[in-house]
């Protein structure tokens, strides 16, 4: 149950209180002295505290055990107890932040509902305090991976622009991680204790966008049975973020341009607009200036959108992230046998690295918690990964050794057990002489696209197929001698 605090100069009515509050559960610690339950309040960490305002044999009185407990961590809950006739004094308690008062004399079923309701109240808050702060850690840009010059740029940006009023539209392939984006620029942001609010302009037909969007009168059309508010006044004070803006049909693309030009909202079949509070961030996987040349998406709109763009990169793009994403994906991983933490061979990595993937960061993560079923025991192997990664590396290495396991946590990176060094210098010599994580893997690579083009017989078109990248890309990685 919870922890109370009585404070009252009338010992009859402090130890009454007490007896009712312990026959409910509760642990109550119960003084008629306000200066003693003043200097105890932080010992106890009450949950809730009631006290008289009035409090004549004591230098301390009621406001002051207020302003004690609401600094309290977390803050506690305070319900006032005023003789007859003394409401204003009161009203001065709740803007002191007290949560309700009671007039002496009151029953003490009316203590008792309004201690419930105080309780409930406080474990809401509580519930929601924490739960906020589990979701802004979640979304801290710390938890979005990447030391590639590239990450290093949308890093740059976001910090830039999160805490500002700007629209965002941010742009990238399927998978490399837009709603992560925009959910680090909301909990980054004054606006993080708001809500956030993600639609996916794709998912629904255009007459169910629209309601869903701006909400609908009663009768509006067939089915209206009820008012309902739209997902922009839903996300009054907060984040209102919308996936896959190019698929948009152009009649909701002008009222989304009113909305974010005067920044009111009218629902379906109303006369009424209303203004709303909400910061606008969209995002797209296609080319929106192609859209605008076919004429399937406004120009004007694609401005009032693009006023901050963030261009995520593609996986294949970012190589020398793919470790530090394994990893992280590993960290939780656990053989169901054993206990022991799951970890990667050096072959399998290679693999990793060098698939063109796709379906970028979210093919990779599908790719490793598969891998992480599949393997017998606490390595993950060539083996235990999808075909479409292994069929070429098995065919044009033969090779299928174990020499060289890399740790399966984020700790374990970027020096893994067996990361060769440079100058010949073995594992465990001088941290001066290991080579940079990025030399490694863009050494890796180019290791790898020698091996692929000697079992095409130098065939850089069958080359380019096999490796899932264009002819274009394999000829400038080759030309640059390195893994980028």
């Amino acid at each position: 149950m919870a922890r109370i605090v009585v404070v009252d100069d009338e010992v009859t009515l402090v130890q009454t209180v007490t007896e009712l509050l312990r026959s409910q559960g509760h642990e109550v610690f119960p003084y008629s002295n306000g200066n003693e339950a003043l200097e105890a309040l932080e010992e106890h960490g009450p949950e809730l505290v009631i006290t008289d305002l009035s409090l004549e044999r004591s230098r301390t009185q009621g406001l002051d055990i207020i302003k004690k407990a609401r600094i309290l961590n977390p803050p506690a809950e305070v319900i006032v107890v005023t003789a007859f006739g003394s409401v204003w004094t009161a009203v001065e308690a709740m803007k002191q932040g007290a949560y309700d008062y009671l007039e002496k004399p009151f029953k003490l079923d009316d203590l008792k509902a309004c201690a419930q309701r105080a309780l409930s109240y406080s474990r809401a808050v509580a519930e929601n305090h924490f739960l906020r702060k589990q979701l802004k850690e979640r979304y801290q840009l710390s938890q979005i991976i990447g030391t590639s010059s590239l990450m290093q740029e949308v890093f740059r940006i976001v910090e830039r622009v999160a805490d500002t009023e700007s629209t965002v539209l941010i742009l990238g392939e399927s998978g490399t991680g837009k709603e992560l984006v925009a959910r680090a620029l909301h909990f980054n942001s004054r606006r993080q204790f708001g809500p956030f609010v993600p639609l996916n302009c794709a998912a629904l037909p255009e007459n169910l966008l629209e309601s869903e969007l701006f909400g609908h009168k009663r009768g509006a059309f067939t089915g209206a049975l009820t008012d309902k508010k739209g997902l922009f006044q839903e996300a009054e004070g907060g984040t209102i973020f919308l996936d896959e803006i190019g698929s948009m049909p152009a009649a909701l693309q002008s009222r989304l341009l009113r909305v974010l030009q005067d920044r009111e909202v009218r629902r379906v079949g109303d006369n009424t607009a209303f203004y709303v509070n909400v910061r606008v961030l969209a995002a797209t996987n296609e080319a929106l200036e192609e859209r605008i040349k076919d004429g399937s998406f406004r120009e004007d709109l694609y401005y009032r959108l693009n006023v901050i763009p963030i261009q995520l990169p593609p996986l294949r793009d970012r190589r020398e992230d793919i470790p530090l994403l394994v990893a992280s994906f590993l960290r939780e991983k656990v053989d169901p046998k054993s206990g022991a933490r799951l970890q990667i061979t050096r072959e399998a990595m290679d693999a990793l690295a060098a698939y063109g993937w796709p379906g970028n960061v979210r093919e990779l993560q599908n790719a490793v918690e598969r891998a992480s079923v599949m393997c017998d025991g606490t390595r993950i192997g060539l083996q235990d990964l999808p075909p479409r990664v292994t069929s070429v590396v098995g065919t044009a290495t033969g090779d299928t050794s174990t020499a060289g396991v890399l740790g399966g946590t984020a700790e374990d990176y970027p020096l893994p057990v067996s990361l060769p060094v440079a100058g010949g210098a073995q594992a465990g010599g001088s941290s001066r002489s290991m080579e940079p994580l990025k030399d490694f893997i863009r050494g890796q690579e180019m290791n790898y696209l020698n091996r692929v083009l000697t079992f095409t017989g130098g065939n850089k078109e069958k080359a380019a197929e096999l490796l899932g990248i264009s002819l274009a890309t394999l000829y400038r990685k080759l030309s640059d001698g390195i893994g980028d």
